[in-house]
């Protein structure tokens, strides 16, 4: 079954054969439920309940021509079940209602109505320091979850990986910055040809590869928090995977300060996690620092506000991050 949008007979079947639908039930909305990045999402609403269907397709749903494996669903439902024996962290998630491998589909609790954090990046969403620390206390939690067995996500990381380590610094990769904002390829350019400043890179790249310790969000920034009515989710996990703690919060601390978040805010963040777990901050650093030069001059664009010259700022913090 592959989702459509309206609902055509064949999807409804599907449901009513599931027991999704009860006989005596009445489709009422069938719609997209926001703008997913990786996968199509859709809402059902019935007359006596709703719910999420989420299906990946062979591509990522925002960029149709770049191939994404279909099985990062099932990395996506061993997250969510690993989080099951923490009630904190599962109650930042919402519950899995069913898994049908054939159609690669969730299909999951609606968290109600929400919205993301991408409104940070504008100024048109505030994160509370009540909210700051119950993200980082999440990922304290999560860092320090006993996972014996997860999936390698080699797949996913891979892709992840070209995002992040490698297209962003080819000097010729396609993708005109300047059609993002005038004069941003210019801006790039010199970290582009930076031959020691991509070594670095490179290396860390490669240390993302390899299979860590610590079970790890993959995606930890503001599109994968949800506020709701009943707090905080976290949701989007299918990039999740074993590796180094550092990765999700030097992610985390590169949208602070993309999102010009005061250095105080920062500092509480890296303080309230450092009162549970030790890091290695030069790696901290590193990943802060990519994640930061990825999304200013790579192909994963965030809704900034940025100006040329705070780009250039950021650009340049971001490297010496990496290369001190």
């Amino acid at each position: 079954m592959i989702l459509q949008e309206p609902l055509d007979f064949d999807q409804e079947e599907f449901l009513r054969k599931t027991n999704l639908l009860k006989a005596d039930e009445q489709i009422i909305s069938y719609r997209k439920a926001g703008e997913g990045n990786m996968n199509v999402v859709i809402r059902i609403l019935t007359q006596k309940q709703s719910y999420i269907l989420k299906q990946s397709r062979p591509y990522v749903q925002k960029h149709p021509q770049i191939a994404a494996p279909l099985e990062r669903i099932f990395v996506e439902k061993a997250y969510y079940d690993s989080l099951d024996q923490n009630e904190f962290l599962k109650s930042f998630s919402p519950n899995i209602l069913r898994m049908d491998k054939n159609s690669h589909l969730l299909v999951m609790e609606d968290l109600g109505p929400g919205s993301d954090f991408l409104g940070l990046y504008r100024d048109n969403t505030k994160l509370s320091d009540k909210q700051l620390e119950k993200l980082i206390i999440y990922l304290n939690t999560l860092h320090e979850l006993s996972v014996n067995v997860f999936p390698d996500n080699i797949q996913m990381k891979k892709l992840n990986h070209e995002h992040i380590f490698l297209y962003p610094f080819m000097s010729e990769n396609g993708f005109d910055l300047n059609a993002v904002q005038e004069g941003l390829q210019q801006l790039a350019m010199p970290y582009k040809t930076n031959e020691v400043l991509k070594d670095k890179i490179k290396k860390l790249g490669e240390r993302y590869l390899e299979k860590g310790l610590h079970l790890l969000h993959g995606d930890f920034y503001p599109g994968s928090w949800l506020n709701t009515s009943t707090g905080i989710k976290v949701i989007d996990p299918e990039f999740a995977f074993l590796g180094d703690r550092e990765f999700d919060l030097g992610i985390f601390l590169a949208h602070l300060k993309m999102a010009k978040s005061p250095e105080a805010k920062i500092d509480q963040a890296l303080n309230v996690y450092q009162m549970h777990n030790t890091i290695d901050p030069t790696l901290l650093q590193a990943y802060t620092g990519v994640e930061i030069l990825r999304r200013l001059i790579g192909l994963a664009q965030l809704p900034l506000s940025l100006s040329l010259e705070e780009k250039g700022k950021l650009l340049e913090e971001a490297a010496k991050l990496i290369n001190p």
